[in-house]
This record gives structure tokens, C-alpha cells and sequence, in this order.
């Protein structure tokens, strides 16, 4: 018998209508380090680990910035984006769509590239706690996106092959080197994406 689908989802800008919180939360950080950066750019980056977006964005622009700055930037960010979390609402669909696959007996993780401060206040707009779900945040991996230990770590998190999950469309176009695992490439060619069409949610594909 062929194993159940398991389900990885993203929080930003997939679950949660937070995507521009954050980059707001980013230029509010970046203006205070005297850092001055478009928001376009910023941006781009929305879905990357705050270090990795960092090192990103230096690279980008030739910004020198040193791990005592990027630590700055960091808390800032964070006590920016906790100042917005009234904004940050769920997106339509999304608490239907979690309450649909727990109702069905199907198994679901969020992987997301953020810390645990910023994965509460997104899950307190879906009307979730810590402890009622199976998390991954960026703390809990050696390397977040766009490598694929985010999935990895989800899939070992919910007891599952990485081969029998789906993943989100948004962690997919952002973390194209997990295709490159061969577990994923298999997964790719298992799952099929109309299992969430029920659910009035057809932004998910497989991993």
C-alpha cells in the first residue's frame, strides 16, 4: 500500500499575509544601521533566513556588514516586525486547509526560514500555538533555505519520507537545491498536486 502524502508548508507569505510586514520590518532595521536599501530589493530576499539574506544583500550591493551589525539588524528586525504583528493576518483558505488535512488524519509540518519569535506571531494569526503543531524554524537546521534541511528536518520531524511530501509552490521557486536531492526528484514525480483542491487551496505542488 503506498504511504499517505505528508504536507510542508512555509509560513510567510503561504499561510500568513505577512510578507510585507517583514520587509517593513527589514528597511525599518536597515534605515536605523544607516544602511540605505530599496524595498524592492529587500524584497527579493523575503523567504531567505535573516542571516542568509544579509550576506545576500552585501554581496549584492558591496555593504560591509559585521556579524556585530547583522546581530543589530536581527533584533531590530524582530522588534519591528513584533510592533506589526497586528497587521499579520491568515491568509484565505489557510486555517480551513490545516484544519482539513488534521480532520482527514494527514500529517503537516511548518518549515519556515524564520526564527521562533517571528513563527509565533504568524502562528497566532492562524490561531495556532506553539505546541499544537509540527514546527521547523531556521534554529533548528545548519543551514536554511535554499538548501533543503528545512524539508529534510520536516519530514523527520513528522516520522515520513521526504519522498511522500508536498511542499508549498512558495518554498519550491525559493529552495530549487533541495530539487536537487535525490529524495526530493523522487518526490516530484510521486505526488500529485489536485489533493488540495478540496480544501480551496491550490498554491501547494510537490516537493
Amino acid at each position: 500500500m503506498r504511504p499517505q502524502t505528508s504536507f510542508i508548508f512555509d509560513l510567510d507569505g503561504t499561510l500568513t499575509d505577512s510578507v510585507y510586514q517583514n520587509v517593513a520590518a527589514w528597511k525599518e532595521a536597515l534605515d536605523a544601521e544607516d544602511i540605505p536599501l530599496a524595498m524592492w530589493r529587500i524584497h527579493r530576499k523575503i523567504g531567505m533566513s535573516g542571516g542568509l539574506m544579509l550576506k545576500s544583500l552585501s554581496r549584492e550591493t558591496g555593504l560591509d556588514i559585521s556579524e556585530d551589525q547583522a546581530q543589530r539588524l536581527s533584533d531590530r528586525h524582530a522588534e519591528a516586525y513584533e510592533r506589526l504583528q497586528g497587521q499579520i493576518i491568515a491568509l484565505p483558505g489557510a486555517k480551513a486547509l490545516l484544519q482539513s488535512l488534521s480532520n482527514d488524519n494527514l500529517k503537516w509540518c511548518i518549515a519556515t526560514s524564520g526564527g521562533m519569535d517571528t513563527a509565533k506571531i504568524n502562528l497566532k494569526a492562524l490561531g495556532l500555538e506553539i505546541g499544537d503543531v509540527d514546527l521547523i524554524t531556521r534554529d533548528d537546521v545548519n543551514y536554511g533555505k535554499p538548501d533543503p534541511d528545512l524539508f529534510l528536518a520536516a519530514a523527520k520531524r513528522m516520522n515520513v519520507d521526504i519522498g511522500e511530501c508536498l511542499v508549498n509552490l512558495r518554498l519550491i521557486r525559493q529552495s530549487m537545491k533541495a530539487y536537487a536531492h535525490t529524495s526530493a526528484r523522487q518526490a516530484f514525480r510521486n505526488c500529485k498536486t489536485n489533493t488540495l483542491h478540496r480544501s480551496g487551496n491550490d498554491r501547494c505542488l510537490p516537493l
